[in-house]
């Protein structure tokens, strides 16, 4: 029997991702052993998979972190992307693609994995959207590397979770009648994201000679149009009135799909501007090396099919919004005797719930997304519209599961920063703010052994305008925060302790920004 040292040691780059999350446990059962190189690495901490990995801190574009992450490694997947950074994203790409095929061929890696995008046929690389074209370059550093190289290029993935899938979601669900850009008569090959994922584990074992891109995608090739009509029938909608016009640019169908769906406009625009030129597979040479078991490559119904189970039965286990956010602060809560002082504003609540802890901790841990925050739900939906006009990320993304939280999940427009269970949460802000704000909530006891909820606002500003900003709105703190700590020790004292505030608050939080 193979001991675990024998086994082959492969890294991941961007676990704390969408696809990099689910490939982790593929690769486990798969009998791998997997190392995950994390700029962040307490993000990976509460995933079910986190005791069977090695996790190295460090970012691609650091060579030092890179080269020591990639000791005795034999395949090295190169799962990350600087999508939606901003300016200066196609230079970090590149930069970040050089450093990680230099290290890995100084290292001796067996292979390089990378899942890039799939090209037009046809269009210059000049007209495509900067998106692909920073995708296809990284391919082709990582070929150039010297090492043995996998480059799978696939178009719109879907799977539970995807920013593919949720805006395919959200468009259809929410619009029964649609004025769409010319992109939706688009034809495109879509892939299941198990399909994604079953080629990423077998490309592992590809032989030395093979060093090259494939296109891989899914059986059904449809417009955007086809698509979210399919989607309409498998997920039992009325048949959906989709209405095509030539008007609307890339850049104003990702201001629109901000709007309409939790994807924010800095990711929905790479998103749209892919889909200007066809993308369909141009060979299927895959299968060669990887032949299709049966059942597989899996069709668009059934992929939706098996997205929409998850998402209904809460089994989300990565969502796009897994990844930071480009512009979010990043800083964990302060410590240091230099933030202490006026520097770092606070706002303290307590009060005692008549409750047992455990079903204090149950609304704690269940806040956010279909649950609400328990306090004036006009003013969180003003505040969400107003973070999703100045390009921040809104209220939509909601939380991955229902009842569960860990570290690096999104709920809303903050991140679990820090979660102890039955004890403390931690969420940090990653709405447009001028300074770094923090959300803690907490189950306490009192003198007597009565249960507490404490709840504590930072916020650590920048300079004049943070300041402005936190005095501003200091006089709504005893409405928003006074109103949730008290509806969450009231909740909690329910019989039942589900975390379930009044309906009309929760339903006028769900369509915020």
């Amino acid at each position: 029997m193979e001991t675990t040292e024998r086994k082959p040691l492969c890294l991941v780059t961007g676990a704390t991702g969408y696809i990099g999350g689910r490939l982790v446990p593929e690769l486990l059962a798969a009998g791998y052993r997997v190392r995950c190189l994390a700029r962040s690495p307490g993000k990976l901490r509460d995933h079910p998979w986190a005791g069977e990995v090695e996790v190295a801190g460090g970012d691609v574009t650091d060579a030092e972190s890179v080269r020591v992450a990639m000791r005795g490694v034999a395949v090295a997947y190169y799962l990350v992307h600087a999508l939606g950074t901003g300016r200066g994203f196609e230079d970090t790409d590149r930069e970040g693609a050089r450093i990680f095929g230099a290290q890995a061929a100084d290292a001796g890696v067996r292979r390089i994995v990378y899942l890039g995008g799939l090209t037009p046929a046809g269009v210059p690389e000049h007209e495509l959207s900067p998106h692909l074209r920073s995708r296809s370059e990284v391919g082709r550093i990582l070929m150039a590397s010297g090492v043995p190289t996998t480059v799978l290029r696939a178009a719109v993935i879907l799977g539970s979770g995807s920013a593919s899938f949720e805006m395919l979601r959200y468009l259809t669900e929410r619009l029964p009648v649609m004025v769409t850009p010319s992109w939706v008569r688009t034809r495109i090959q879509p892939i299941a994201v198990r399909d994604v994922l079953r080629l990423l584990v077998k490309s592992a074992l590809m032989p030395a000679s093979v060093s090259r891109a494939f296109d891989i995608g899914g059986p059904d090739v449809l417009t955007y149009r086809d698509m979210m009509m399919r989607y309409a029938a498998v997920a039992g909608l009325p048949r959906r009135v989709i209405l095509p016009v030539p008007v609307l640019t890339p850049r104003l169908s990702s201001h629109w799909i901000g709007l309409v769906t939790p994807v924010p406009a800095s990711i929905a625009r790479p998103l749209t501007e892919s889909l200007r030129h066809e993308v369909v597979c141009r060979e299927n040479d895959i299968t060669r090396h990887v032949p299709d078991p049966p059942g597989h490559p899996v069709g668009f119904d059934e992929a939706v099919r098996l997205a929409l189970k998850r998402v209904r039965d809460a089994d989300v286990t990565t969502r796009w919004s897994s990844a930071s956010v480009a512009g979010a602060p990043s800083d964990p809560l302060p410590t240091d005797p230099d933030w202490a002082g006026g520097s770092l504003c606070t706002d303290l609540r307590e009060c005692p719930a008549d409750a047992r802890p455990e079903d204090l901790w149950r609304v704690i841990e269940g806040v956010g997304g279909e649950n609400g925050w328990y306090s004036s739900p006009l003013a969180w939906s003003v505040r969400g519209v107003a973070d999703r006009l100045l390009g921040g990320v809104g209220l939509r993304r909601g939380r991955r599961d229902a009842r569960m939280l860990r570290v690096g999940d999104s709920v809303d427009f903050w991140r679990v920063e820090e979660i102890e269970p039955g004890r403390l949460l931690r969420l940090r802000a990653e709405m447009r703010l001028p300074g770094l704000a923090w959300l803690e909530m907490g189950v306490d006891r009192d003198g007597n052994g009565r249960t507490r909820y404490r709840q504590r606002a930072l916020f650590h500003p920048h300079g004049l305008l943070g300041q402005i900003y936190w005095w501003g709105v200091s006089p709504f703190h005893a409405v928003i925060f006074g109103g949730m700590a008290r509806n969450i020790a009231r909740a909690a004292e329910r019989a039942d302790g589900t975390p379930s505030p009044d309906p009309a608050a929760a339903s006028a939080i769900r369509p915020a920004g």
